[in-house]
């Protein structure tokens, strides 16, 4: 029992949520240097594959799912007890100081690092007046006040800057707040790709995804009921700066968003500006262009038709394409090469792209026959294209040559294999639909943090006290009893104020205090003096 009592009190002192907050920091650096299955699986099956060695090692310690580890999630935890652990007890305590009396009269206010007397010489105010006056004044400048009247020193205690510790466990509190939302939100969200090719529509079911990442708690009938429909995408090219020539400065997809209710709105979705639809939002990540191309097999019936999603290489758009085509007859077809959107013959006869707008788009291919694999049940990267049990149909490195298209163009296939058109070219666009319900909490939790540590900086905490003092032939005469003072009487007021913690404001604080002292209890003619 006492090791279990020493193990808690350790795991929720501030030092050890500190060091374990710096800790989750340093385990969430290995999920930006290695890639996580969560984002790109194939891109983790790449690293496997070129590191054979130090790949398997790091995947037993779970360096590609990072932030699902073991490792991640015990420290996340124990962090998530610690400051339960560190707030329950601060607050408790915060509690018991806000329903006490400020802290008793100090026996000698001189010795106060700031205090000073205020000499009455000619005042008609009975000690309880210039105490309940001494008091409305602490009252105004935010302290909250005790009358002492009785006794030998009647006094008035003040503290203020309890808010100074209130904004310390709001600070607490909302990082708590902040852990609980991020996992609540990793519990509950998703998040989808998906290319849209103008013209084609997007519902949000889990059978539209091209990728689709859920929590570990989710649930399909969370999906919030829409569509979108991709009407026409443009890009704004830079023209006029020489050094930044043909670069894209704007993006701007006009989309139709069909909720569930049936009804449609036309939004236009840009780069940093999501469509928010109910509890989802939809980014712009992507584009390129999407060549329209039909085939024809080797019996003259149409294999493939539509547009292929060309993936951008470079700063021009050359886009690569792959098409597999396993409807063909009598043997499968598949196409490998590069969209130019502004082709150009090279000096040495070999056509590129000068400009990343579509003035004159080709497409230069090869063709491969055979069996492209796809029903072995194997997953394969739509982007590549296994030759091995393909025989190459069309090359440069073949007497048939390669396949160059410019859009209207079509090409016969060698050996009666079929044919193939460029038809036309269409612009696509890659979208992210995000739906994390934790998100609102967190900016909550965030902006109270922000106040809590603002107000923990910035609210000082300050003690004051104001004490009656007489000396004379009548000073025992009822002190305290709200009696005139008596015959040959001499009064003053002596107070002092006292920083818990470092307070540069208490010396004007002193000052303004002393101020005001002296213009609502004097009477007549007095003096004062300040250490």
């Amino acid at each position: 029992m006492e090791l279990l009592r020493w193990a808690w009190t350790q795991l929720t002192s501030m030092r050890t949520a500190l060091f374990l907050l710096l800790l989750l920091a340093i385990a969430a650096v290995p999920g930006s240097l290695f890639p996580q299955r969560s984002v790109d699986a194939n891109l983790v099956s790449t690293y496997l594959t070129n590191n054979p060695t130090t790949g398997p090692w790091l995947d037993r310690f779970q360096f590609f799912d990072v932030y699902s580890s073991v490792w991640f999630s015990a420290i996340y935890i124990l962090l998530f007890i610690s400051l339960i652990g560190c707030i329950i007890p601060r607050v408790k305590k915060h509690w018991e100081a806000l329903r006490s009396k400020p802290a008793r009269t100090p026996a000698r206010l001189g010795r106060l690092p700031h205090s000073g007397t205020i000499a009455l010489e000619d005042s008609t105010l009975t000690t309880e007046q210039i105490l309940e006056k001494s008091a409305a004044v602490l009252k105004k400048r935010g302290y909250r006040v005790d009358l002492r009247p009785e006794g030998n020193r009647p006094s008035v205690g003040a503290e203020r800057g309890y808010l100074r510790e209130s904004g310390n466990l709001l600070f607490h509190v909302s990082l708590v707040g902040i852990l609980a939302s991020v996992a609540l939100g990793g519990m509950f969200s998703y998040t989808g790709q998906r290319i849209l090719v103008e013209g084609e529509s997007f519902v949000n079911t889990l059978v539209s995804y091209d990728s689709f990442r859920p929590g570990t708690a989710f649930n399909e009938d969370t999906l919030d009921p829409f569509a979108v429909t991709l009407d026409n995408f443009k890009v704004e090219f830079d023209r006029e700066s020489s050094t930044h020539f043909g670069q894209p400065i704007n993006f701007d997809a006009t989309v139709d968003v069909t909720e569930s209710d049936g009804a449609t709105r036309r939004e236009q979705l840009r780069v940093n500006h999501p469509l928010r639809i109910g509890a989802t939002d939809v980014y712009l990540v992507g584009n390129g262009y999407a060549p329209i191309i039909t085939v024809r097999d080797g019996e003259g019936n149409v294999a493939f038709q539509g547009p292929v999603v060309a993936v951008p290489q470079d700063g021009v758009y050359t886009s690569l394409i792959v098409l597999k085509v396993p409807d063909a007859q009598p043997d499968q077809l598949g196409f490998t090469g590069f969209l130019l959107p502004t082709a150009v013959m090279g000096s040495d006869g070999v056509s590129f792209s000068a400009d990343p707008s579509a003035v004159n788009p080709q497409i230069s291919l090869n063709s491969y026959y055979g069996d492209l694999g796809l029903d072995s049940g194997n997953p394969q990267n739509v982007y590549v294209i296994d030759t091995d049990q393909m025989t190459e149909l069309n090359s440069r490195n073949l007497e048939a040559g390669g396949i160059t298209l410019n859009a209207g163009q079509s090409y016969t296939l060698p050996d009666g294999k079929g044919s193939i058109s460029f038809d036309g070219l269409k612009r696509y666009i890659g979208i992210d639909v995000h739906h994390d319900p934790g998100k609102v909490a967190v900016a909550i939790f965030a902006a109270l943090a922000l106040i809590g540590l603002a107000t923990s900086l910035f609210v000082p905490r300050r003690r004051a006290w104001v004490v009656v003092t007489s000396t004379g032939a009548s000073a025992g005469n009822g002190a305290g009893s709200g009696t005139s003072p008596g015959t040959g009487e001499e009064r003053m007021i002596e107070y002092g104020l006292l920083a818990r913690g470092e307070d540069p404001r208490l010396d004007d604080e002193s000052l303004k205090l002393r101020e005001l002292l002296d213009e609502a209890v004097a009477s007549g003619p007095h003096s004062t003096s300040e250490k």
